[in-house]
């Protein structure tokens, strides 16, 4: 199988709303209103950015100009690219969340690629514009071909800081000897911000996906993964982003 061309790293912080990352919002700030998720979804969907300008405030973490951005080169990669909105699990102080999945599709060199995308977040608003959210999960898959291989990204979303932790990409049928290609790398945060590729080392996998233990850093913060597979059938390719934290508590918010 040829060697496959590096598509852009699809990150969901940038598919979904390209808020800032754990902004402090002003003390006056609430979640924001099932009117205003339903603008959010409508404004994500619009054929152009006036709705979603008209719904943000410029702020700490938040620059509408480079969002503008993004969501031209993400629908000059998807033309199609669509986002659900929707209230998600509440947190254990009964703050509410909000769950965001993209999907979408692209032809490249004759092979079609298929994008899905899930995150989970709280927003903050004052009343009018939604102002800042805290990013709690968020992964992305996109895989080629006609019919989907199926596979499994198990990795978590929290861990504590100088925990080791497992990063896997688990294709989850048999391969009756077809044999995998595949690799992993950390995403810097300037590759997050550019939504670009990290450069990933092909190797030959000795099971059914990309197995590996990584170690989180001393601080506290972020870390995101890319993986890649190479199945006689797809090329899938997987990003997670994995919060850092120092106290065990906020493992599970």
């Amino acid at each position: 199988m040829p060697r496959p061309r590096p598509l852009p790293l699809l990150l969901i912080g940038a598919l979904c709303t390209g808020l800032g990352v754990g902004v402090n919002a002003p003390a006056r700030a609430v979640p924001p209103s099932a009117a205003q998720l339903q603008a959010l979804e409508k404004a994500l969907n619009a054929p152009d950015d006036a709705p979603l300008a008209a719904l943000l405030r410029s702020g700490p973490g938040l620059d509408p100009a480079q969002l503008r951005q993004r969501r031209q080169l993400l629908r000059q990669s998807f033309p199609d690219l669509s986002w659900q909105v929707k209230a998600g699990p509440p947190l254990r102080d009964g703050q509410p969340t909000v769950a965001i999945s993209t999907t979408g599709s692209r032809v490249q060199d004759g092979s079609s690629y298929r994008l899905e995308a899930q995150q989970i977040l709280t927003l903050q608003s004052d009343g009018l514009h939604l102002l800042g959210e805290d990013v709690l999960s968020e992964t992305s898959l996109l895989r080629s071909g006609e019919k989907s291989v199926p596979v499994v990204l198990q990795a978590p979303d929290a861990v504590l800081t100088g925990q080791r932790y497992d990063v896997d990409l688990i294709v989850d049928e048999p391969l009756d000897g077809a044999l995998l290609a595949g690799g992993i790398a950390a995403v810097s945060p300037a590759q997050v911000a550019a939504m670009a590729s990290p450069s990933l080392e092909l190797g030959a996998l000795g099971g059914g996906g990309v197995f590996k233990t990584v170690r989180a850093p001393l601080s506290a913060g972020l870390q995101t993964w890319a993986l890649l597979v190479v199945h006689p059938r797809a090329i899938i390719t997987a990003t997670k982003r994995v919060r850092v934290v120092a106290d065990r508590r906020a493992l599970t918010p």
